[in-house]
């Protein structure tokens, strides 16, 4: 057989104009759009937890024991692989659950694939890649929803289950607590390569080991009263979603650029110059409200705005309870998660060091 017949191999990142948590609207933005929403809403008191605060989720309480947590979460392809893209949006999806302390209890797929360009055997593999992560994650995928698109578009409702005085909420971190990331930062600029085509093979195992690691210890650290707040980093980056825990919490934050954890060729690609378009629009979004360092290189500026997709839980806990919060990450598979920074009272700012 004549190779040059051979159909070309599907990249699904060339169907999408973005791809993962990148193709969020930037937060400023966002904020504008829904300035004037909700005016008039009926807001019921067994609804904890709303819009007000940014969380990751929506809690709405059933009786003293149980509340229901409810989230959606979809995007364009990040990675050319059918199941690989499936298992990253899924795994995305369902960290917001545990982000508030929930355990996941079942999900529903939101389909949207531009029909007649995709085979339908690529389509399947999507799929199958999520209800793989929902599998792992024990709960199953009910139903859904689909619809012609123009674009890829894959993700999921997650409903959850949390006690109502174990939510761990975004607005709740105190002064003198503690910062712990459970991931490492990069993937941003790893998706930035691959859609060049130029990620390496050790890259992308990188980037796979983070996008598709679900953020179990989220369920675990409910269970600590230490424990303040918490959210998981993705589209906004590390500094996006700190400065929610800061607005949120009326207070300001600390982190020491040196602790931070890096994906290795996350850190050698941020050097040579791979960026996302995603993270200047951060930059832009909330930069107004971050202190850097004067010195600080462009590559290093790039990486704490850097968007993340299924990024690490971001805790803030009380000091005595570090360690704990750390053995909890270890024994849940995160042998890089560690300590970055603190809160301390003051402006909602972010200073980086």
């Amino acid at each position: 057989m004549n190779d040059s017949l051979a159909p070309e191999p599907i990249r699904l990142t060339q169907y999408s104009h973005g791809g993962g948590c990148g193709c969020k609207i930037a937060s400023a933005v966002l904020s504008q759009i829904l300035a004037n929403s909700g005016a008039a809403r009926l807001l019921p008191p067994e609804l904890l937890v709303g819009t007000e605060s940014s969380d990751d989720a929506a809690v709405y309480k059933l009786n003293d024991t149980q509340a229901i947590v409810a989230t959606t979460d979809f995007f364009m392809p990040i990675v050319d692989d059918a199941f690989d893209f499936g298992r990253i949006a899924a795994t995305n999806a369902i960290s917001d659950v545990y982000a508030m302390g929930g355990k996941p209890i079942f999900a529903l797929a939101i389909v949207g694939m531009p029909i007649g360009k995709l085979p339908v055997e690529t389509i399947q593999q999507i799929l199958a890649g999520g209800e793989s992560v929902c599998a792992a994650a024990g709960i199953p995928i009910a139903g859904g929803h689909s619809i012609d698109a123009p674009e890829p578009i894959y993700g999921l409702v997650v409903l959850g289950i949390v006690h109502p005085d174990r939510i761990k909420r975004n607005d709740m971190a105190r002064a003198g607590d503690v910062l712990v990331l459970g991931k490492p930062l990069g993937v941003g600029v790893m998706s930035a390569a691959l859609k060049k085509g130029e990620l390496s093979a050790e890259g992308y195992r990188q980037m796979l080991a983070s996008t598709t690691q679900l953020n179990t210890p989220g369920s675990r650290l409910a269970e600590m009263p230490g424990v303040h707040a918490m959210t998981d980093v993705t589209g906004f980056a590390l500094l996006g979603h700190l400065l929610e825990i800061c607005r949120g919490s009326k207070m300001g934050a600390t982190v020491q650029f040196d602790q931070l954890p890096f994906w290795s060729v996350s850190r050698e690609l941020a050097q040579q110059g791979y960026a996302t378009g995603a993270a200047e629009r951060n930059w832009n979004s909330y930069g107004h409200d971050v202190e850097i360092p004067a010195h600080m290189p462009d590559w290093q500026h790039k990486l704490l705005s850097d968007p993340q997709t299924s990024g690490g839980l971001l805790v803030a806990c009380a000091p005595e309870v570090v360690a704990e919060v750390l053995a909890v990450f270890r024994e849940e598979g995160f042998d890089q998660a560690c300590v970055i920074g603190g809160m301390q009272a003051g402006p909602a700012r972010v200073t980086v060091r």
